[in-house]
């Protein structure tokens, strides 16, 4: 099996969900990470928690863990590595691919159970201090 170095990013996200034919919003887009998808049925925008307006549908309190990169597209099972075990475990997930590498995302309340599991199947976990702190 793959074994992985995974950053845990410092900060909270949400999932939200827009009108297909919604413009993206001016507090979807930080300096830090944002992602935004839309298809014919919503527009799809992971951003910071703390920028999404309350009117907004939304699911928050994710947290990101970032396979380090750049990971070359011949690659297989580079998210299996990371969501099979988790799986296992009934822990949900929210996964995001780039150009460079992949995020996986968990609830806030799951992080340390993720961080145990991923540790014990061989994977470096990297637990940056925040920025804020």
């Amino acid at each position: 099996m793959t074994k992985l170095t995974l950053t845990i990013l410092p900060d909270q996200f949400a999932v939200c969900r827009l009108s297909p034919d919604d413009d993206i919003p001016v507090w979807s887009r930080n300096e830090e990470f944002y992602s935004i998808t839309r298809s014919r049925d919503e527009l799809s925008i992971v951003c910071l928690s703390k920028d999404v307006p309350e009117n907004i549908r939304a699911e928050c309190d994710w947290r990101a863990l970032k396979v380090r990169g750049p990971l070359d597209f011949s690659l297989t099972g580079i998210l299996a590595a990371v969501v099979n075990p988790l799986s296992e475990e009934k822990i949900p997930i929210f996964a995001i691919s780039t150009y460079d590498t992949d995020y996986v995302f968990v609830r806030e309340d799951s992080l340390s159970q993720v961080v145990a599991i991923l540790s014990e199947e061989g994977h470096l976990i990297d637990q940056p201090a925040r920025q804020d702190a």
